[in-house]
């Protein structure tokens, strides 16, 4: 068996994707077989492996890190929301059902254990260490009897667990302490250490601090890791920036041309794969942003309306908001307007959905000659065309199967004067295509703008995971982090009282 770790965090959005993702570059730099996991997570950002396997982004941009091929294995569940109090359940990459929270965590989150297991020990039985994510904190103690992704996997595989703590939200000694004091003898004893995250300033003036927390609990912390911008790719629990700040936390370069190309991207409900837009903010010059308002479009160059697991509620949202007609606003003027997936959707002429909302037929914004019929099944492929002269990969993930009466061809969708629309996600990442699309938005504009000759989004992204490993590699202790993946849990570890509340079926 391979060597493991779990990252754990103090809280949701703590930093555990970013850390799992710079612990594989690090390691892979070492000459480490490695490979991500995670047993559940919950995202509307997800992605298409080669076997057609729908997965988080997180766990694909993870698999990036180490430098190996993306697959079902690395995110056997998969919990995408639909609503308040509902989530399409992804089985080893297939939907197989909508489920209450209540249904979930009363009983089919358990019996989902064996098979979360039989991923992990193939992926043990292949790879020279898995390095495992965990999901919101390990010390939910309403949840721990029916966990499966937390202490849940920790203790039924035996792997030690960093803990990852926000120290830029405060209060991070007390999460560290409680996290550990939650829990039963028998979870506190896999629980090796922390590690600090998002520190600004002197690292002396934190030290006593840490001494402290080892005296309290008696475990060391593996490294504190400094502030970065930029660094929060791929996320998968939802929009992480203000609707009207920038995307992101990237740094816009100056444009090569004259102008710059404003970008305002629909915040819709239920947004899926919002990471489409990425590549249009790594391009100098171009400026995106999430907007919620009408008069937010006024000055956009383009607007994208983008994917979002709730088609029919999209619609409804723009149409109570004014920006459903300031769109037919925008298509007849021929000012560029992007719709894809769900946002492709919006923009035809009408919508048979008995599978995701069940509201039956549905009347369309009517810009594009598009029918779509929601199917049971969902498309999961990889598909790659061409484009404005360009070759062009993506991925679809749908229900909705569109049926295309007019307009110019558009990457299995179509395009009316200005007014594009397609299933493809991911489109943009490739770089010629890009460049010839924005070309187009900048002409349509009458912006002076230039798209730069040489940006590649895969070379970026590289960068950006190799910042990461960086950060382990000059900022962890990285023996001790070996020792700890290769040998587990240090043995002794004191427990911390008062140790999880002993609640009927709670472990403790």
């Amino acid at each position: 068996m391979s060597g493991g770790l779990l990252v754990a965090g103090t809280t949701s959005d703590a930093g555990k994707s970013v850390v799992t993702a710079g612990i594989c570059r690090w390691l892979v730099r070492r000459g480490v077989k490695v490979a991500p996991f995670k047993a559940q997570n919950m995202s509307l950002n997800s992605f298409v492996t080669k076997e057609g396997a729908e997965i988080g982004r997180a766990q694909a941009m993870q698999a990036q890190a180490c430098r190996v091929e993306p697959t079902a294995l690395m995110n056997p569940v998969l919990l995408k929301p639909g609503g308040e109090r509902s989530s399409q359940v992804v089985l080893l990459g297939k939907p197989v059902g909508e489920m209450s929270a209540r249904g979930y965590h009363g009983g089919r989150q358990q019996r989902l254990l064996g098979t979360v297991l039989d991923c992990l020990t193939e992926l043990r039985g292949t790879y020279d260490a898995v390095i495992c994510e965990g999901a919101g904190s390990p010390a939910e103690i309403n949840l721990r009897r029916t966990d499966i992704v937390n202490m849940g996997i920790a203790r039924n595989a035996g792997l030690p667990v960093l803990v990852v703590g926000d120290i830029d939200r405060g209060g991070v000694f007390a999460s560290f302490f409680g996290t550990v004091a939650l829990l039963s003898p028998e979870d506190q004893a896999l629980v090796a250490g922390f590690l600090v995250n998002k520190f600004r300033g002197d690292v002396s003036l934190l030290e006593p601090g840490l001494d402290m927390l080892h005296g309290l609990t008696g475990r060391r912390t593996y490294g504190v890791l400094p502030f970065r911008h930029g660094l929060g790719i791929d996320e998968e629990d939802g929009l992480r920036v203000s609707l009207r700040g920038t995307v992101r936390e990237s740094n816009v370069a100056p444009p090569v041309g004259e102008d710059v190309l404003r970008v305002a991207v629909c915040a819709v409900p239920l947004m899926s794969n919002f990471t489409d837009v990425d590549a249009l903010a790594a391009e100098p010059g171009v400026v995106v942003r999430f907007v919620d308002r009408a008069e937010e479009l006024a000055d956009a160059d383009l607007v994208v309306v983008p994917g979002t697991r709730g088609t029919v509620r999209a619609l409804e949202w723009l149409r109570e908001r004014g920006l459903a007609e300031a769109l037919l606003r925008r298509a007849a003027e021929g000012r560029p307007v992007l719709g894809i997936c769900g946002g492709f959707q919006v923009l035809g002429e009408h919508i048979e959905d008995d599978v995701e909302s069940r509201v039956g037929h549905v009347p369309a914004l009517g810009v594009l000659p598009v029918r779509v019929r929601f199917a049971p099944e969902k498309t999961l492929t990889r598909p790659v065309g061409q484009a404005l002269g360009e070759r062009v990969e993506g991925y679809e993930i749908h229900h909705g199967i569109a049926e295309v009466l007019g307009g110019e061809p558009f990457l299995d969708g179509c395009r009316v004067g200005q007014t594009w629309g397609t299933h493809w996600h991911g489109s943009l990442e490739s770089d010629g295509f890009r460049r010839a699309f924005l070309r187009e938005v900048a002409a349509a504009s009458g912006r002076r703008f230039v798209p730069a000759p040489g940006t590649s989004f895969a070379a970026l992204r590289e960068e950006q995971l190799d910042r990461l490993g960086d950060l382990i590699e000059e900022h962890a202790d990285t023996d001790a982090l070996w020792r700890l993946i290769e040998s587990g849990a240090p043995s002794g570890l004191p427990f911390v009282p008062p140790g999880a509340p002993g609640a009927p079926g709670v472990p403790g």
